[in-house]
């Protein structure tokens, strides 16, 4: 992908909204381009308003952030926004700030040919099996991972909700899954989520046969580009993503009240 293309802002605010399909909220409702989401039991970020196209100067801004407001507090939710450059109004990190919004999360989204992902892990070692749904042991896993504060009937309702086409590939050791990872088709491109693996898949190229095994099942989807979301001081999965032809696309982060 050129670079031109990268910085693109009509580039992150598909590849965001690729992924908010992807981890559909319980409820999201779109008021003039700002959708509006919440998602109890989920992850946070699941249930954050993604304000998208810019506004018509402070007045409508201000409009705009009182209806998300009303939004979340008619569910008893604090208020968060996804804030991508280039994707929301240049103004609006600045003046929830000053509205005493806190700073969460410093992100990278990030992009790589399809083609390359299946060859990167060619050498990895394990055996990948694939399914268009996920199994017993491929959410027992990822929950292994995610610790005992996940919301097990949330979560599970959330994979229920994703509308695409989705591959959910398990690593196998022995007669184990040690490693997972969940990818969803969305017009062109596939979006790479809930990347897993237990402590005894270490070294093993667990992750980057997971992401060929799901490249792989991209392309039967003619997806041709594939994308990622990663905390950007999680330095083992950088170096996978990077490893598997993974490049940042754009940095973003969160903005939610007390």
């Amino acid at each position: 992908m050129p670079p031109s293309e990268v910085a693109a802002p009509e580039t992150v605010r598909g590849l965001q909204e690729r992924a908010a399909r992807a981890l559909p909220a319980r409820e999201a409702v779109d008021v003039a381009g700002w959708v509006l989401r919440d998602a109890p039991g989920c992850a946070w970020w699941v249930g954050t308003a993604q304000p998208h196209g810019d506004t018509d100067g402070p007045g409508e801004l201000a409009r705009r952030l009182a209806e998300a407001e009303k939004f979340y507090a008619a569910r008893g939710t604090a208020a968060g926004f996804q804030i991508s450059p280039g994707a929301c109004p240049q103004a609006l990190d600045g003046v929830l700030a000053q509205r005493g919004y806190r700073r969460h999360g410093s992100l990278s989204l990030q992009a790589a040919p399809t083609d390359r992902v299946v060859s990167a892990g060619s050498a990895a070692p394990l055996r990948v099996h694939v399914d268009d749904r996920p199994s017993r042991a491929w959410f027992d896993t990822w929950l292994a991972v995610q610790g005992p504060t996940a919301d097990q009937r949330a979560e599970r309702e959330l994979l229920d909700r994703v509308p695409g086409p989705s591959a959910y590939a398990c690593a196998v050791l022995g007669d184990d899954v040690v490693a997972v990872g969940r990818a969803v088709a969305d017009t062109g491109w596939a979006g790479v989520f809930g990347m897993s693996a237990l402590p005894r898949a270490r070294g093993l190229g667990a992750g980057r046969a997971v992401l060929a095994a799901l490249a792989d099942w991209a392309r039967t989807q003619a997806a041709e580009r594939m994308y990622l979301q990663v905390l950007r001081d999680n330095t083992p999965a950088l170096r996978l993503y990077e490893r598997s032809g993974f490049s940042e696309v754009c940095h973003y982060h969160y903005r939610r009240a007390d």
